[in-house]
């Protein structure tokens, strides 16, 4: 038979959907991923249950899916991630034309339903979904920081970090898959190794990624700002193959909302780690996100993360109006007090700010030449990315096919224009 897993939200929920995939194929079953309308008798929904936005997308698929069952398109549907973990018994109540719901990291569980057992040999292995030229390499799962918004430490627990040996296989079978950029992800990169070595340990252990000399681009994801570890920052600067880009996400800037965010640091404390960042590492793209209408937030805390944005100039940046989530610090002991239309209108601001910013740099990039990897041809144009550009969220360089590019290959392109968030060159 075949299965089908829908991946939905962010890269660390596609990793555990490719590992799910991979005891599936051990098991016998023909694979796919993220196939609309698949001729699957199988289909797997693995859910996000981040924010407001992603559990409305999850059960809005999860519907999709149970028509097509009502058809008789599909036998049998599954549903598993964040928001299974956290509302099983809601799901069960509200979508009972569901066969099972599991947990998070429950693939014993569908395999089980399924009539498989689990292949702990394979326990370490993915069957890739992302173009082969690259892949996303899950160092850590769980948090144990209390940001007062965040209902992800009730998903996946407390911090836990995967043992050095154990990653270092797994990248050295993604690079004998072809890999050439491995993104490294954790909800907090920076707290690597202290559950296990009582210190943070990810400065060595991207050292020992980079020693293999199995990739072009090493990536880096989702850092903390406090208690960064500076360490790290050598390591970007001096290893050629790690890029010279780092998301960190800040949230906010104000003393006063920094303090009701929980998060561990001060604007001015922020700022010191903004320009060390810049000074050890000459050239670094920076990319944060931002929240707009956390309870508590006024106006005058808004404009203060205005100014900066303007005056940081960050090279990339998201922003997230605030969702209220349950049983967070926010819910317990905060109330939802910003409209929702005034969280959406700032967070508009903040993006046409933002927008004018990247214009202006991507302006200072004409006439400039930079190493490029190619990840698609469409409509007869290649789609490839900076070093300062991660898959998916960053900015793309758009290239005329005047001739024959090879999908994941790097070339040294010519930044010929720029418009919005978009690049344009020639080879």
């Amino acid at each position: 038979m075949k299965v089908n897993v829908i991946s939905l939200g962010c890269s660390k929920n596609l990793v555990d959907s490719e590992l799910l995939l991979k005891q599936l194929e051990k098991s016998g079953y023909e694979t796919e991923a993220n196939v609309e309308n698949s001729g699957a008798e199988i289909v797997v929904v693995n859910t996000c249950g981040f924010i407001g936005d992603a559990k409305e997308e999850s059960v809005n698929t999860i519907l999709e899916q149970v028509a097509r069952k009502s058809d008789g398109e599909v036998k049998h549907l599954l549903v598993m991630g964040c928001l299974s973990q956290r509302y099983a018994a809601d799901l069960q109540k509200e979508i009972p034309e569901v066969d099972a719901y599991f947990g998070k990291f429950d693939w014993k569980g569908v395999l089980t339903y399924l009539g498989q057992t689990y292949k702990e040999d394979a326990a370490n292995e993915r069957l890739l979904t992302t173009p082969k030229h690259y892949a996303y390499l899950k160092i850590a799962e769980g948090c144990d920081r209390t940001c007062s918004y965040c209902a992800i430490p009730l998903m996946t627990g407390g911090y836990k970090s995967r043992r050095r040996e154990d990653i270092l296989d797994e990248c050295e079978r993604l690079a004998d898959a072809g890999v050439k950029e491995l993104i490294v992800i954790a909800q907090d990169l920076t707290y690597y190794g202290t559950d296990i070595y009582g210190t943070a340990r990810i400065a060595d252990l991207i050292s020992d990624i980079s020693d293999l000399k199995r990739f072009e681009w090493i990536r880096l994801h989702y850092a903390y700002p406090s208690g960064f570890p500076t360490d790290l920052l050598a390591v970007i600067r001096e290893r050629e193959d790690v890029c010279n880009y780092l998301d960190i996400a800040l949230q906010h800037c104000s003393d006063h909302m920094l303090s009701l965010m929980r998060r561990g640091i001060t604007k001015e404390k922020t700022i010191e780690l903004i320009h060390k960042i810049r000074e050890e590492v000459p050239g670094i793209c920076l990319r944060t996100t931002l929240m707009t209408g956390h309870p508590g937030e006024s106006e005058a805390d808004f404009e203060e993360m205005y100014d900066f944005v303007r005056s940081m100039r960050f090279e990339r940046l998201g922003v997230f109006p605030y969702s209220h989530e349950d049983d967070t610090y926010c819910d317990i002991h905060y109330k939802d007090d910003v409209p929702k239309k005034v969280k959406n209108r700032r967070a508009e601001k903040i993006m046409a700010l933002q927008e004018e910013i990247v214009d202006e740099i991507n302006r200072g990039m004409i006439g400039k030449t930079y190493k490029v990897i190619i990840d698609r041809l469409e409509d007869g144009l290649y789609i490839g990315r900076t070093e300062y550009d991660s898959p998916e969220i960053d900015q793309e360089v758009i290239i005329k096919a005047v001739k024959p590019l090879i999908i994941g290959n790097f070339y040294q392109v010519e930044i010929t224009d720029s418009t919005g968030f978009d690049l344009f060159g020639k080879v």
